[in-house]
């Protein structure tokens, strides 16, 4: 059965919310700390004590004062904040408070953007070296630290903008806080505490053996950041649905909603051209909604299915595409040289198990990176390159300008380590453009285990002598991670 190319390709582009930047409001942060530093040499600010001791204070452009209460003395303070946008990530606004009577402070930093429509957990392993406590760390009011090793977990709290070494150290500061007292009224717990201290020590003075650092987000909005470009071992990311608890939390949902389950009509035999209909649970909100899906015959290889989602209540939008055959004894690795800007418009399906692979800038894409796509290969390239240029510190106000060495420095130069990870990024990201635009010869490789994964032959049915196609017996550990080993047909 033949299709419409471009209704399919139509029908699987990914929708998503639009990122509105207001460039007004959200300056990047870069420029702000460069304008008011400017305006600090310049003498704008101007502090004048009246006779209560409050602060009078010409504040630059941008930051906004309100008058609120301190906590600490009962008495009136001062709350600035400053709204700005941190490159490659979100819109933030960073709040500082500072009371003239008492001289208490703090600062936090809260999240301006939108909840994402997913949560998500980054984990950094083998943290031992300077390099890995000078990460940058954005820690949103729903994010929580663990730390495997020391059984230590940092509940939800005020967000905050620093390093994985900040979070240790403002830690140590708040289990140190009533120990004296804990000495004397409680010395188990003192004694407990006394011990996680002097581990937590140990990690900032490097005589403590690597450990696992792990953020958790429910809404999406924290970030940890990665080192060594994309080749960063020990960083990872992963992103989760949330529970229906977790949106009541967040206030996507009312606590207790009564949903109604649609009934199912009677099955009256399958239809080819029919879209089917099933009542499923926004991955984003939490409410229900109804999830189409429609068999499609691709050409010269197999059944797929196309999958579509439209929350009503949200305006969340996503599509994907599953395979509809049976699990191919052998696993299959599709080569493709790309040699000019024609083999761009391939059509490409990479289902859900494949690994992609582009050795010429190293890139390596693990099995369930975007899902499963049916798309253009420049379709696919750009939907990779949207993907890391959005989710890392790579140029722009976060960009050194020092070419990156060849080794990541060992020293606690925090300047040198930001220097090195933020230019090996954006050195990728270049060579990524070229390759997008095919303006320099690469390969693409396709490794699916369970051969779902399709590349177009354009001489089909005649054999295409820019793809190679090796089929190869799936490994123990792949049929264990597919479930496959466990599975008995006969016998049983």
């Amino acid at each position: 059965m033949e299709f419409d190319r471009e209704t399919l390709r139509e029908a699987m582009s990914i929708s998503t919310s639009a990122n509105h930047e207001e460039p007004s409001l959200f300056e990047p942060i870069g420029n702000t700390a460069e304008r008011l530093a400017q305006g600090d040499q310049q003498g704008q600010h101007t502090n004048q004590s009246d006779e209560e001791g409050e602060e009078d204070v010409a504040l630059p452009e941008g930051v906004d004062s309100i008058e609120s209460l301190c906590m600490n003395c009962g008495k009136n303070g001062s709350t600035r904040m400053l709204l700005t946008s941190i490159p490659f990530f979100r819109e933030v606004i960073v709040v500082s408070f500072r009371c003239p009577h008492c001289h208490h402070s703090n600062n936090s930093i809260q999240s301006a953007g939108q909840i994402q429509t997913r949560g998500s957990i980054y984990t950094v392993k083998n943290v031992h070296r300077p390099i890995d406590l000078n990460r940058q760390v954005i820690k949103s009011e729903h994010g929580q630290i663990k730390i495997k090793e020391l059984e230590l977990e940092i509940p939800k709290g005020t967000g905050k903008m620093t390093t994985i070494e900040g979070l240790i150290r403002d830690t140590i500061d708040d289990l140190s806080l009533n120990q004296p007292a804990r000495k004397h009224l409680d010395p188990l717990v003192y004694a407990k505490i006394e011990e996680l201290l002097e581990r937590l020590t140990a990690i900032l003075e490097f005589r403590s053996p690597p450990v696992t650092v792990e953020l958790e987000d429910i809404t999406g909005n924290s970030f940890i950041e990665a080192i060594d470009g994309l080749n960063d071992p020990h960083w990872s990311k992963r992103e989760f649905n949330r529970t229906t608890e977790q949106n009541a939390e967040l206030g996507l949902v009312p606590q207790a909603e009564e949903t109604a389950q649609g009934l199912t009509d009677d099955y009256e035999g399958e239809d080819p051209e029919e879209v089917y209909s099933f009542p499923s649970t926004c991955g984003s909100c939490g409410h229900t909604l109804n999830t189409r899906m429609k068999k499609i015959e691709i050409p010269h290889f197999k059944e797929i299915i196309l999958m579509s989602t439209n929350c009503g209540s949200c305006g969340y939008k996503d599509n994907e595409v599953k395979s509809a055959a049976a699990i191919s004894p052998l696993g299959t690795k599709l080569i493709l040289k790309v040699t000019d800007k024609e083999d761009l418009a391939r059509d490409i399906l990479k289902s859900e198990t494949a690994e992609l692979t582009i050795p010429e800038i190293d890139l390596h894409l693990n099995p369930g990176t975007l899902g499963g796509r049916f798309t253009t290969l420049e379709g696919l390239l750009k939907q990779v390159f949207e993907e890391l240029d959005q989710k890392v510190f790579a140029r722009g106000d976060s960009a050194a300008g020092q070419p990156a060495s060849q080794n990541p420095p060992e020293s606690g130069d925090s300047d040198e380590a930001q220097n090195y990870s933020k230019t090996t990024m954006e050195i990728f990201l270049d060579k990524f453009k070229k390759i997008i635009e095919a303006d320099t010869p690469f390969t693409v490789i396709l490794d699916d285990p369970i051969s779902n994964s399709f590349i177009q032959n354009i001489y089909a049915p005649d054999d295409d002598p820019a793809i190679e196609k090796i089929e190869y017996e799936r490994s123990f550990d792949q049929n264990e991670e597919l479930g496959l080993n466990d599975i008995k047909t006969e016998n049983y």
